[in-house]
């Protein structure tokens, strides 16, 4: 059984891990102890917090295989991008250059400094093991923080971003970045990518040039990188243009991977969630059903795993008791629950190899 709660001091060496196995390495997911074990440290405080707005907390999750015993994915979400400074990208943008007596009028594509992000919501730092990848163990970890955000919206903003990585080639280097950002910092991506991680990101806003950035004057390469996600990120992202984000003007500001913003209510995550009291019956006796998340209300051990939709005649959510025991809930008690399909094999059936379904308890 695979289960989503908060992270603890003890998965620390999990967590360096995936932040050494990330493809491509992650700004928000450094490979350093010392970060990784200021970010465990600072996830504890906001869950025991007491909060009436969003502000610089951030709420760090791990993927536990109970089976195995082994923490298998991490994920988090800081409540406000740019709480603590600000959240730097390039919008996209387009100037008119125009001149009546040469009757030439011309619309040239820009990018601009911008800290309007900082105000949202950020989904960030998801790192999964290579054997989860393509099953619901990763829509499980991806749409699990849209369970606890739906139970606790005063955490949060009413807007909620992600960043993508951006394209890399074939030797892992930046082809934006080496059109643009080494010419200001005579570093390369990777280097760049791990101090951002480590270190304040002041200097973003203390080097990189304030005026607008021509694309016409990128090379090609830079160009065609633009808003254009890193390979291995492309069915994440689009599942989450699925789940209801849109692309947005913005862009990241090393590599130039994609941001998508989305209000929270109108993603189907939220839209499709209900609130059911919870009945537990044999896993044998449970109807067959469709997978869904199925989340606890308690905050500080919150806990969400997958398992059957299935209501009774009166809308009780029925549960085995290995799911009920694993959430932490008794007969009687509400659960958060909102649907998340299975992958499917090319001739439409269930995958059955996906870690996360499990026959005999969905």
């Amino acid at each position: 059984m695979l289960v989503i709660r908060p992270v603890r001091p003890a998965d620390l060496p999990a967590l360096e891990r995936l932040a050494g196995s990330a493809t491509p390495r992650l700004t928000n997911l450094p490979a350093h102890r010392d970060r990784l074990e200021e970010r465990i440290a600072r996830s504890q405080r906001a869950f025991a917090a007491e909060v009436e707005a969003p502000g610089d907390e951030h709420y760090t999750f791990v993927l536990e295989d109970l089976a195995r015993g082994e923490v298998v994915g991490t994920a988090t979400i800081r409540a406000q991008a740019g709480a603590r400074e600000a959240y730097y990208t390039y919008r996209q943008e387009t100037l008119i250059h125009a001149s009546q007596q040469l009757d030439v009028r011309r619309e040239v594509p820009t990018l601009s400094l911008s800290h309007e992000v900082s105000e949202a919501t950020l989904l960030c730092a998801l790192s999964l093991d290579a054997r989860y990848k393509g099953t619901s163990a990763e829509s499980l970890l991806r749409r699990a923080r849209l369970m606890f955000i739906a139970q606790y919206p005063e955490r949060f903003a009413g807007i909620l971003a992600m960043a993508f990585p951006g394209y890399l080639d074939e030797q892992g280097e930046s082809p934006f970045w080496n059109s643009v950002g080494r010419h200001f910092f005579v570093r390369d991506y990777q280097e760049i990518n791990y101090l951002a991680g480590v270190r304040s990101k002041s200097f973003i806003a203390e080097v990189m040039p304030q005026f607008p950035l021509y694309l016409a004057l990128l090379t090609r390469q830079a160009r065609a990188a633009i808003g254009r996600e890193h390979p291995d990120h492309e069915p994440a992202l689009t599942e989450m243009l699925a789940e209801g984000f849109l692309r947005s003007r913005h862009v990241d500001l090393f590599d130039a991977g994609p941001v998508i913003k989305a209000e929270r209510e109108r993603l189907a995550s939220f839209r499709r969630a209900a609130w059911h009291p919870v009945r537990i019956r044999p896993a044998h006796a449970l109807p067959d059903a469709e997978p869904a998340m199925v989340a606890n209300q308690r905050l500080g051990d919150f806990r969400c795993v997958v398992a059957r939709y299935a209501l009774s005649p009166t809308g009780q959510l029925m549960l085995s008791p290995a799911h009920a025991e694993r959430l932490g809930v008794e007969e009687g008690r509400a659960v958060l629950a909102a649907p998340l399909p299975l992958p499917v094999m090319g001739d439409g059936s269930v995958d059955e190899h996906d870690p996360g379904y499990d026959e005999g308890e969905l």
